[in-house]
């Protein structure tokens, strides 16, 4: 399916592995031009050399503005901004929660996208198929226990994106949410891991009780979201704004 997004000026953050490499790959694929940013500069290095890129920490506001405009500049232009960064944050109990790790949390998923669309709306307002798209998670709507920084940023990027979606619709640009539920690759493992041994049991039985409470029990790939996100950036995707969409399997329940 042609999804008319040749010579799109894209945006992706945390774009050297995992999802946001797979959104990166996937918006080459269809044509567009794309600039990304990751605290991982090795990774950034591995991208396909049409990639424009930027070791930035999105924890650093400053960098981040920083690196919006000069994309905006390489690009000329903006149709697209993925705030895809994020980090697991800390797994423990609430009373065992260091206020230092909640803040790196909160600051790295939920902080970072605010700034991002704040430096980016004004290049969206020029753009003939302006979108943004957030990653928050199946956590943005279930319960997470012992997880409950990560699960709060996670409700705070639904907040942020129906908010922006009625505040920028009469500038036709869109706002949605992307709500992965478990994916597959590293940072999923090292989550469970995580869990494991906080809990002191074996991974696998951490890995089948997460499966428990969704209908299809199978890992969500990063092509996955990649795809879902490519139809919201599109054009085919112009009335739908305001949502958070979930790609998980359907999930029902966070162990």
């Amino acid at each position: 399916m042609d999804l008319d997004l040749r010579g799109h000026r894209v945006i992706v953050t945390a774009g050297a592995a995992g999802i946001g490499r797979a959104i990166v790959e996937a918006f080459l694929a269809e044509g567009a031009r794309v600039a990304t940013c990751d605290i991982d500069a090795e990774g950034l290095a591995t991208l396909p050399d049409q990639v424009l890129r930027q070791s930035v920490d999105v924890g650093d506001a400053g960098a981040l503005r920083d690196f919006i405009r000069q994309s905006v500049a390489d690009l000329g232009g903006l149709d697209c901004l993925v705030n895809n960064a994020g980090i697991a944050g800390p797994t423990a109990r609430v009373e065992d929660i260091d206020l230092a790790a909640w803040d790196q949390c909160l600051n790295i998923c939920l902080t970072s996208q605010f700034t991002a669309c704040a430096e980016a709306v004004p290049h969206l307002r020029e753009s003939g198929n302006a979108a943004i798209i957030n990653l928050s998670s199946a956590a943005g709507r279930l319960g997470f226990r012992l997880r409950t920084p990560y699960a709060a940023a996670k409700w705070g990027v639904i907040g942020l994106t129906k908010s922006l979606s009625i505040e920028l619709g009469p500038d036709d640009i869109r706002v949605n949410a992307v709500l992965p539920g478990l994916v597959s690759g590293d940072r999923q493992r090292r989550v469970l891991e995580a869990k494991a041994q906080s809990q002191g049991r074996p991974i696998a039985e951490i890995e089948a009780q997460a499966f428990a409470g969704t209908s299809i029990k199978q890992y969500v790939t990063p092509g996955q979201i990649a795809d879902q996100i490519l139809y919201l950036a599109s054009p085919r995707a112009r009335t739908i704004s305001g949502q958070a969409i979930s790609v998980c399997g359907d999930m029902q329940m966070l162990a």
